[in-house]
């Protein structure tokens, strides 16, 4: 359970190189102290492509593209050798997604899939309707990896889409960032969410202790965004993020009401019912039905990241309510 913090001012702090998971992981972070161009480590056959070494390993060669660490020089994101380090770890990440995955090319079939959730499933339904204080604040710290960057990946789309489809993806973003207010952005709105749940609001403050399958979600984020080649997929996370969160963040509201939650809490998932109903619309009629009429081969990559999504929510959704149901914690211990 996660224990009551004081929380950050906010103020811009450069991030620690995150506590090693496994001799991958230990390895690179030894390497980041040292200037760039040494020999990197090699990944070894057998590494669970799901684990927690695996994934750590590439959320942090992936955060090199984000903010960075502290006393880890900048020109470490373009080594040639820690690129080729990335690309081994992300070739057998979609792999291992790719064989997860029913894949197709129905975008359509996908999309009416996602609009038939139950309405009282998932992990939002459970705290709505019997869960904890202690859940939900844990449910916060999970998600705080996710939000501190929601909106950042999807942004290196932008220049590989062309007309009306770059228009409404600009659109949607442009209020994700807070439509020209900083006070806004909702990785702000997020950040204040936790300062109102008496946790931390530093950026990435909780990555130690939050497990390998919420870290898989955001490196699958980074990935997609990342390579011109899956600029399907990225649009397909974005369409399947945008389509099932006015539900869901509805229910959250439900619950945190039900919690007597500071304002701050309910006011972020409000915001989401609000501008994320209007935003499944832009994703469906602008993004994706202009993406597809100019280039109609994408449609399996749409697909492939909108079952991905789907996938790797679900994993991280099954994991933290094993533990929940036996009781415990579903964050993980350190010594930092």
């Amino acid at each position: 359970m996660v224990d009551t913090l004081s929380p950050s001012e906010g103020a811009v702090r450069a991030l620690p190189l995150p506590l090693p998971r496994g001799p991958l992981s230990a390895a690179l972070t030894e390497l980041l102290r040292n200037a760039p161009g040494r020999p990197v480590p090699e990944v070894s056959g057998d590494l669970d492509p799901y684990g927690d070494d695996f994934q750590l390993t590439l959320h942090t060669c992936y955060e090199l593209h984000y903010q960075g660490f502290r006393d880890v020089a900048p020109d470490w994101e373009w080594d040639p050798g820690l690129l080729g380090l990335r690309a081994e770890l992300e070739h057998r990440f979609q792999n291992a997604l790719r064989a997860e995955v029913p894949g197709g090319d129905d975008v359509t079939a996908e999309l009416d899939r996602l609009l038939t959730v139950p309405a009282s499933g998932g992990i939002p339904g459970l705290l709505r309707d019997e869960g904890t204080w202690w859940q939900m604040r844990e449910y916060f710290v999970h998600r705080s990896i996710y939000h501190h960057k929601e909106a950042d990946p999807v942004a290196w789309v932008i220049p590989r889409l062309r007309g009306r489809a770059k228009a409404g993806l600009v659109a949607i973003e442009f209020d994700e960032f807070g439509g020209g207010h900083a006070d806004r952005i909702h990785a702000r709105l997020y950040a204040d969410l936790m300062r109102g749940a008496g946790l931390d609001q530093g950026y990435l403050h909780y990555l130690d202790v939050v497990p390998a399958p919420m870290l898989a979600l955001v490196d699958m984020m980074s990935l997609f965004g990342l390579h011109r080649s899956l600029r399907g997929a990225i649009v397909g996370h974005f369409a399947a993020v945008e389509i099932t969160s006015s539900p869901a963040s509805r229910r959250m509201v439900e619950a945190l009401h039900r919690f007597s939650a500071h304002p701050d809490c309910i006011r972020f998932y409000s915001e989401h019912v609000t501008a994320d109903a209007v935003h499944e619309q832009v994703v469906r009629r602008d993004v994706l039905d202009d993406l597809l009429t100019r280039e109609p081969e994408l449609a399996e990559s749409v697909v492939f990241g909108i079952q991905a999504t789907d996938f790797l929510e679900d994993r991280w959704a099954d994991a933290v309510l094993d533990h929940w149901r036996a009781g415990e914690s579903s964050l993980r211990t350190t010594d930092r």
